[in-house]
């Protein structure tokens, strides 16, 4: 479950065949690469893989990658009076949790097993459930935080049909595997794009449920604030549920102290107002966990892009 990013437009943003095909061959080495370490760590048992697929991205692709500047640079931005010892801390455990959530994810029926043990609780599983027993439209909404797809099992396992968006990834080889994988945890999947918005909208109106994320960077939004710091946000899913009724449910999947198991927490569904006003609501619940659990938002997601705002803000001048 992923967000969209601004396409390039006009010939002179395109690559040249020679850029291109080195792109195509370095996406192809990265594949094979990390094809490579997935099947590898998928050979062991449950209890070791999540650990060592979390230690793998934290203390070896992390660093190569640039993943602890973006890290830094971010906690600078969004949280700059965080302790110089707690931003050290998170340049680790961030993707630590990052790694341990792609191997849950390709972990596929032990993940979910595992989820299904999970009783979901919290102030709107009440309401959740009664929507439910309704056909009332339904939208879950959530971060890049946890594991997104322990909520999403948990609510699927709950008798729900549970549909996901997802932002196809920019290496298409890497890309067809990992869809496979998510797909295994519970489906349908809708692809970010017109055909998939269509066939999303289509799903929910049937009085099913959908899952989306609501924390990424969307120039063509309306400004909100996270961690008081304001950033473009896309409105999709308030103005979703404003117009076919549907309750607007933020719920996380909350890694556990043991690095493997997990808490589904339901809050409250969103009072219906306006749009802004509601994902307002929306990014100021997933601040409060990020707070609480630091390690467990992906901080190396560029949330707010403070340069790219200013350019966005000057070109609609």
């Amino acid at each position: 479950m992923s967000g969209a990013r601004e396409k390039p437009k006009g010939t002179k943003h395109m690559k040249s065949g020679k850029q291109a095909g080195k792109q195509r061959i370095g996406d192809k080495i990265t594949n094979v690469f990390l094809t490579g370490i997935i099947r590898f760590v998928l050979m062991l048992p449950y209890e070791t893989r999540i650990p060592l697929a979390g230690w793998v991205v934290s203390r070896i692709i992390a660093p190569l990658a640039g993943y602890r500047e973006r890290v830094r640079r971010n906690l600078a931005h969004g949280w700059p009076d965080l302790p110089a010892k707690d931003v050290e801390r998170l340049c680790k455990a961030v993707p630590d949790n990052a790694g341990r959530t792609m191997i849950e994810i390709y972990s596929g029926r032990e993940f979910t097993d595992r989820i299904a043990k999970v009783t979901p609780h919290g102030p709107g599983l009440a309401a959740l459930d009664a929507a439910h027993a309704e056909g009332r439209p339904i939208i879950l909404v959530s971060g890049h935080f946890g594991n997104y797809d322990a909520f999403r099992s948990a609510i699927h396992q709950r008798g729900h049909n549970v549909g996901a968006l997802y932002r196809d990834m920019d290496n298409a080889g890497f890309n067809e595997h990992y869809v496979q994988a998510m797909n295994s945890i519970a489906q349908p999947m809708f692809v970010r794009g017109r055909r998939g918005l269509a066939e999303m909208v289509k799903f929910l109106r049937a009085g099913n449920t959908v899952a989306l994320l609501s924390d990424q960077y969307y120039f063509q939004g309306q400004v909100i604030n996270f961690f008081g710091k304001p950033t473009p946000a896309a409105m999709s899913a308030a103005e979703m549920a404003l117009k076919y009724n549907a309750i607007l449910v933020p719920i996380y999947g909350i890694r556990q102290a043991d690095g493997i198991s997990f808490e589904v927490l339901v809050e409250d569904p969103v009072p219906h107002s306006d749009a802004v006003t509601m994902m307002q609501h929306v990014s100021d619940s997933l601040e409060a966990q990020v707070r609480a659990h630091p390690e467990q938002w992906l901080w190396v997601h560029n949330r707010w892009k403070p340069e790219k705002a200013r350019k966005d803000a000057r070109r609609h001048l």
